[in-house]
């Protein structure tokens, strides 16, 4: 091969992405140098995050710079170049997606296992998704057996994992909110003690009756209603991971923002946010503890897939509107 296509960032959305904000591009595949290799991308990853990343803002991390190809998770598999622990063949993981063929330093891909599970899940239950969950619950809110959790977005591809592993590390009631009846059905199925729709009524109300003796442990991916629900019910001492605020990442007004911070004061609360990024020692564990899950078949997970890089932008667009179950990947 050596036509190459990319998905570009044409304009800076105002609000709600659209179609308009992307392009297509032709290029050729890419000639490795010292220490690269030619990676043809068999999956890559939309995640919310990467909707921070259109805005010409300051962050964590740099904007997508304009009419230059946007990035993000990806696996596939090398087929060329000459990198000293790499040989053609290999799937390794890597940050260049938006992509059908990436040019990636050596130092920036890992080698993974395809016989340990199907290469996608590298992007999913044991990639960035399942490590945000793991972290983000065990070390960054800190859940202890006994405990109860409420988890906002919980049939995307980190909240699903957030539950069953609440549950399999000892919960003793897991609380979900989701955005259709399908989506509830599912969290029942993976275990979920409670689930609801929050198009059903104030967030708050179903929390109460959800979750009766309160939450001890909250997981956010939404932010807004949901939050301030969470800080309603927290109990004493009750510990909020921040993992994303999806609900307001294409807001064009400031968020009306919980209007009951003041209860952290009382409740002697705890909000953290984090980032997947600053918990790469857990890797190794969460790795091995993951696997002998899905080994022993105590964890389930749900991929929604699109096929071709042409519909990467309807893919991202569609999992901003909650679209998917699971994790959200285009295969290429």
């Amino acid at each position: 091969m050596s036509t190459n296509r990319e998905i570009h960032l044409a304009s800076r959305p105002q609000g709600w992405p659209t179609a308009d904000n992307f392009r297509l591009v032709e290029t050729e595949v890419p000639t490795p140098g010292p220490g690269q290799l030619v990676v043809r991308n068999r999956f890559m990853s939309v995640d919310p995050y990467m909707r921070g990343r259109m805005n010409d803002v300051k962050s964590y991390v740099p904007p997508f710079a304009l009419d230059a190809p946007l990035d993000g998770g990806a696996v596939g598999e090398v087929v060329a170049g000459d990198a000293e622990g790499f040989a053609p063949g290999d799937v390794v993981l890597h940050g260049l997606g938006w992509r059908e063929y990436a040019l990636v330093d050596a130092k920036g891909a890992r080698k993974v296992d395809p016989d340990l599970a199907p290469v996608s899940a590298y992007l999913s239950v044991l990639g960035m998704t399942g490590l945000t969950a793991y972290a983000g619950l065990l070390d960054v809110a800190a859940m202890k057996p006994g405990e109860t959790v409420f988890v906002s977005g919980a049939a995307g591809a980190v909240g699903s994992m957030v539950g069953q592993i609440a549950k399999l590390r000892g919960a003793a009631r897991v609380v979900g909110s989701a955005g259709s009846p399908a989506k509830v059905e599912r969290l029942r199925a993976l275990g979920f003690d409670a689930a609801f729709d929050y198009h059903d009524g104030p967030v708050r109300d179903q929390l109460r009756a959800a979750a009766p003796d309160g939450v001890d442990v909250y997981f956010d991916n939404v932010g807004g209603e949901h939050l301030e629900a969470a800080i309603g019910a927290m109990n004493l001492h009750g510990r909020a991971a921040i993992c994303g605020m999806i609900a307001q990442y294409n807001a064009t007004e400031p968020p009306a923002a919980p209007r009951n911070l003041a209860l952290l004061i009382g409740k002697r609360l705890t909000l953290r946010g984090f980032l997947v990024g600053d918990h790469g020692h857990l890797r190794e564990q969460f790795v091995k503890e993951m696997a002998g899950w899905l080994r022993d078949g105590r964890i389930s997970y749900d991929e929604t897939v699109v096929d071709g890089i042409e519909r990467a932008p309807e893919a991202f667009l569609g999992m901003l509107r909650g679209e998917n179950l699971g994790k959200m990947l285009v295969r290429l």
